[in-house]
């Protein structure tokens, strides 16, 4: 396991390891991370300048134009112009003796107002030996506090905790991870993206990064773009409408895709938008009491056969479905849909399952139908139905379907209470089946 060392510690073993020298560059949350390291004692031995570009006019006269100034171009143009600066003017009196680095980020940090998304980028470049080729490291954070100096105070833990994890850290990989968010918490810092190259990383691989990411809960939600990168989810789902497929897709089948489309043409019969929806199949790697939680190896596996529907995938770790309704309307308020196989849709009314909220079964239909929100239910063989439950739940939840042949929304009988529910559910437009020509 990781060593528990505090901040203020890891800052200094940093400082006083001679090896290692070079550049803290820092835009929209102040110098936080630099500050650790001035204030901590020994900073002579590790820092050879710091800095912040916080007019868009100098930014761009250093760093070179760009659309975004919170973005992965605009942090890789930072680790590009500083590195090449550090090995220019330092290179020939130290080089043979000295690990550079270069430490970035560029962030936006909560306003006065509170109105913007509060999310940024972090990139490390470093040497593991003197004129060694260096290794990059860059991660998209979201800032979870609620106030503009918490967002900098866990900005500049976080900046401590990748120097010191690269630079002195465990090479376990789960161990790093787990060092990389040390003395935080989900509630304040999410990291959704990281990116590894060079010869101190074995594996830049997407689909591994991010499950490491969803599984050590560093991420709620990591978004898995079509050609097998880490993308920060806004680049995509930002103001689009969604269709979006829920399952633990033990096995991808041809009715999956289905699903997706099959909603997709309901949706656009349903409502206008000046933006093309986007389908997004969503696999939980926490899924509700009763259902095995898929294990990294597993993971893996499914995510490989889900590539096969030709769409970004979302990856998250969010057990009842009414949770996806606040993630992603962190990212859009257009019209989303949530098409459920049919034994998603008996689990989501099974109410024991919502022991944790006061309102039970209520107030989860109603965090997961909150805005623009419809649901569409699929049906399934059902032999595909009862593989996908586990084996005592039709006696749980008093749900009583077909033994052959399709089991659809309508052919389901739940307890009377349920029943009157979903009635009403039905009746006022919440939810529709979806009746495909085959399945």
């Amino acid at each position: 396991m990781p060593e528990n060392i505090d901040t203020h510690n890891r800052a200094l073993q940093v400082n006083l390891d001679p090896r290692f020298y070079g550049t803290f560059a820092e835009i929209g949350a102040g110098q936080e991370v630099a500050r650790w390291f001035l204030q901590v004692g020994g900073a002579a031995g590790t820092v050879a300048k710091t800095m912040s570009a916080y007019d868009m006019k100098f930014s761009d006269d250093i760093y070179g134009e760009g659309s975004r100034y919170v973005s992965r171009e605009r942090i890789q143009a930072m680790l590009d112009h500083e590195y090449a600066l550090l090995i220019q003017r330092l290179g020939e009196k130290r080089g043979t003796k000295t690990n550079f680095f270069v430490f970035a980020n560029s962030v936006s940090a909560r306003n006065y107002k509170g109105t913007n998304e509060c999310h940024g980028w972090l990139g490390l470049r470093y040497q593991m030996e003197p004129q060694g080729e260096p290794s990059e490291l860059l991660l998209h954070i979201n800032m979870r506090d609620p106030s503009n100096s918490l967002q900098q105070e866990a900005l500049g833990i976080l900046g401590v905790n990748l120097l010191y994890t690269a630079l002195l850290g465990p090479k376990d990989a789960d161990e790093f991870f787990a060092s990389l968010v040390n003395e935080l918490s989900l509630d304040r810092i999410e990291i959704d993206v990281i990116e590894a190259r060079g010869p101190e990383h074995g594996t830049n691989d997407a689909y591994v990064l991010g499950t490491k990411l969803v599984q050590a809960g560093l991420a709620q939600a990591v978004l898995l773009s079509t050609d097998r990168t880490l993308v920060q989810p806004s680049d995509i789902i930002r103001k689009r409408p969604l269709v979006v497929e829920r399952g633990m897709f033990m096995h991808t089948f041809p009715y999956h895709r289905q699903m997706l489309e099959e909603s997709l043409r309901r949706l656009q019969q349903e409502e206008e938008s000046e933006r093309d929806p986007i389908l997004l199949p969503e696999l939980s790697v926490n899924p509700v009491a009763g259902l095995e939680a898929p294990d990294e190896a597993e993971t893996l596996r499914r995510l490989h056969e889900l590539r096969g529907l030709g769409q970004p995938i979302l990856l998250s770790r969010l057990p009842e479905a009414y949770h996806l309704t606040t993630y992603l309307r962190r990212y859009t308020n257009e019209p989303m849909r949530f098409v459920f196989g049919v034994s998603t849709w008996v689990q989501i009314l099974h109410n024991a399952q919502y022991h944790n909220l006061m309102g039970g079964l209520l107030e989860a239909l109603g965090k997961l139908l909150a805005g623009r929100v419809k649901l569409h239910i699929y049906p399934m063989p059902a032999e595909v139905y009862r593989a996908a439950l586990p084996d005592d739940f039709a006696t749980r939840a008093k749900v009583v379907v077909p033994a052959e042949g399709l089991v659809t929304m309508e052919s389901i009988r739940f307890e009377q209470s349920v029943q009157h529910l979903y009635r009403y559910l039905h009746d006022s437009g919440w939810v529709a089946g979806l009746s495909p020509d085959e399945i």
